[in-house]
Protein backbone atom coordinates (compact mmCIF):
# COMPACT_ATOMS: atom_id res chain seq x y z
CA UNK A 1 0.00 0.00 0.00
CA UNK A 2 2.72 2.51 0.91
CA UNK A 3 4.40 2.08 -2.46
CA UNK A 4 1.16 3.36 -4.01
CA UNK A 5 1.06 6.61 -2.02
CA UNK A 6 4.63 7.63 -1.20
CA UNK A 7 4.82 10.33 -3.90
CA UNK A 8 1.50 11.77 -2.76
CA UNK A 9 2.76 11.84 0.82
CA UNK A 10 6.00 13.55 -0.24
CA UNK A 11 4.13 16.26 -2.16
CA UNK A 12 1.80 16.72 0.82
CA UNK A 13 4.76 17.29 3.14
CA UNK A 14 6.27 19.76 0.65
CA UNK A 15 2.95 21.58 0.55
CA UNK A 16 2.81 21.79 4.34
CA UNK A 17 6.37 23.15 4.38
CA UNK A 18 5.43 25.72 1.77
CA UNK A 19 2.46 26.82 3.87
CA UNK A 20 4.77 27.13 6.89
CA UNK A 21 7.12 29.30 4.82
CA UNK A 22 4.21 31.55 3.85
CA UNK A 23 3.13 31.81 7.52
CA UNK A 24 6.67 32.77 8.50
CA UNK A 25 6.73 35.47 5.83
CA UNK A 26 3.66 37.06 7.42
CA UNK A 27 5.30 36.94 10.86
CA UNK A 28 8.43 38.60 9.48
CA UNK A 29 6.33 41.24 7.69
CA UNK A 30 4.40 41.96 10.89
CA UNK A 31 7.68 42.58 12.69
CA UNK A 32 9.11 44.63 9.85
CA UNK A 33 6.08 46.92 9.57
CA UNK A 34 5.15 46.90 13.29
CA UNK A 35 1.72 45.35 12.83
CA UNK A 36 0.54 43.30 15.80
CA UNK A 37 -2.19 40.67 15.54
CA UNK A 38 -5.14 40.79 15.13
CA UNK A 39 -4.60 43.79 12.82
CA UNK A 40 -4.58 42.84 9.16
CA UNK A 41 -4.15 46.24 7.58
CA UNK A 42 -1.06 48.31 7.13
CA UNK A 43 1.25 49.37 4.33
CA UNK A 44 0.48 47.89 0.90
CA UNK A 45 3.62 45.74 1.12
CA UNK A 46 2.34 44.06 4.28
CA UNK A 47 -1.19 43.64 2.96
CA UNK A 48 0.08 41.93 -0.20
CA UNK A 49 2.12 39.43 1.83
CA UNK A 50 -0.82 38.82 4.15
CA UNK A 51 -3.30 38.35 1.28
CA UNK A 52 -0.95 36.02 -0.58
CA UNK A 53 -0.62 33.83 2.52
CA UNK A 54 -4.35 33.81 3.26
CA UNK A 55 -5.25 33.07 -0.34
CA UNK A 56 -2.76 30.21 -0.47
CA UNK A 57 -4.15 28.81 2.79
CA UNK A 58 -7.71 28.99 1.46
CA UNK A 59 -6.84 26.87 -1.56
CA UNK A 60 -4.63 24.37 0.27
CA UNK A 61 -7.43 21.99 1.41
CA UNK A 62 -8.86 21.94 -2.11
CA UNK A 63 -5.43 21.12 -3.49
CA UNK A 64 -4.86 18.31 -0.97
CA UNK A 65 -8.23 16.68 -1.64
CA UNK A 66 -7.68 16.76 -5.40
CA UNK A 67 -4.07 15.59 -5.14
CA UNK A 68 -5.05 12.50 -3.15
CA UNK A 69 -8.14 11.70 -5.22
CA UNK A 70 -6.21 11.96 -8.46
CA UNK A 71 -3.37 9.88 -7.03
CA UNK A 72 -5.54 7.15 -5.56
CA UNK A 73 -8.07 6.83 -8.35
CA UNK A 74 -6.06 7.74 -11.44
CA UNK A 75 -2.25 7.69 -11.23
CA UNK A 76 0.07 8.54 -8.35
CA UNK A 77 2.92 9.76 -10.54
CA UNK A 78 0.80 12.11 -12.61
CA UNK A 79 -0.93 13.48 -9.52
CA UNK A 80 2.40 14.05 -7.77
CA UNK A 81 3.84 15.81 -10.83
CA UNK A 82 0.78 18.04 -11.05
CA UNK A 83 1.09 18.65 -7.31
CA UNK A 84 4.67 19.82 -7.71
CA UNK A 85 3.61 22.13 -10.54
CA UNK A 86 0.87 23.54 -8.34
CA UNK A 87 3.23 24.14 -5.42
CA UNK A 88 5.73 25.85 -7.71
CA UNK A 89 2.98 28.05 -9.16
CA UNK A 90 1.83 28.95 -5.64
CA UNK A 91 5.37 29.89 -4.69
CA UNK A 92 5.63 32.09 -7.80
CA UNK A 93 2.24 33.59 -6.93
CA UNK A 94 3.36 34.41 -3.40
CA UNK A 95 6.65 35.95 -4.49
CA UNK A 96 4.98 37.83 -7.34
CA UNK A 97 2.23 39.23 -5.13
CA UNK A 98 4.84 40.21 -2.57
CA UNK A 99 6.61 42.27 -5.25
CA UNK A 100 3.61 43.74 -7.07
CA UNK A 101 -0.13 43.00 -7.42
CA UNK A 102 0.19 42.57 -11.19
CA UNK A 103 2.90 39.91 -10.85
CA UNK A 104 0.49 37.53 -9.11
CA UNK A 105 -1.78 37.07 -12.12
CA UNK A 106 0.13 34.64 -14.34
CA UNK A 107 1.00 32.26 -11.47
CA UNK A 108 -2.54 32.32 -10.05
CA UNK A 109 -4.01 31.49 -13.46
CA UNK A 110 -1.47 28.70 -13.91
CA UNK A 111 -2.19 27.22 -10.47
CA UNK A 112 -5.93 27.39 -11.17
CA UNK A 113 -5.33 25.53 -14.43
CA UNK A 114 -3.43 22.81 -12.56
CA UNK A 115 -6.35 22.50 -10.12
CA UNK A 116 -8.76 22.08 -13.04
CA UNK A 117 -6.57 19.33 -14.48
CA UNK A 118 -6.52 17.63 -11.07
CA UNK A 119 -10.33 17.88 -10.97
CA UNK A 120 -10.60 16.27 -14.42
CA UNK A 121 -8.13 13.50 -13.59
CA UNK A 122 -9.88 12.83 -10.26
CA UNK A 123 -13.27 12.69 -11.92
CA UNK A 124 -12.04 10.30 -14.63
CA UNK A 125 -10.44 8.03 -12.05
CA UNK A 126 -13.49 7.98 -9.80
CA UNK A 127 -15.85 7.40 -12.74
CA UNK A 128 -13.66 4.55 -13.97
CA UNK A 129 -13.73 3.02 -10.49
CA UNK A 130 -17.53 3.22 -10.26
CA UNK A 131 -18.07 1.87 -13.76
CA UNK A 132 -15.66 -1.03 -13.32
CA UNK A 133 -16.71 -2.02 -9.79
CA UNK A 134 -20.45 -1.38 -9.82
CA UNK A 135 -21.46 -1.65 -13.46
CA UNK A 136 -18.85 -4.13 -14.64
CA UNK A 137 -17.81 -1.81 -17.45
CA UNK A 138 -14.10 -1.26 -17.98
CA UNK A 139 -13.90 2.02 -19.87
CA UNK A 140 -10.16 1.74 -20.45
CA UNK A 141 -10.57 -1.61 -22.22
CA UNK A 142 -13.34 -0.14 -24.39
CA UNK A 143 -11.13 2.79 -25.37
CA UNK A 144 -8.18 0.57 -26.35
CA UNK A 145 -10.28 -1.94 -28.25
Amino acid sequence: MLDQIHWLAAVTVLGVLEQAYFFLQVIYARRLFGISPPKISGPPEFERIFRAQVNSSEYFPIFLALLWQAGLFFHQGLAAALGLLYLFARYCYFMGYKASPSERLAPIYFSAGVLWILIAVSAMGILHFFFSHYVGLNVLQLLTA
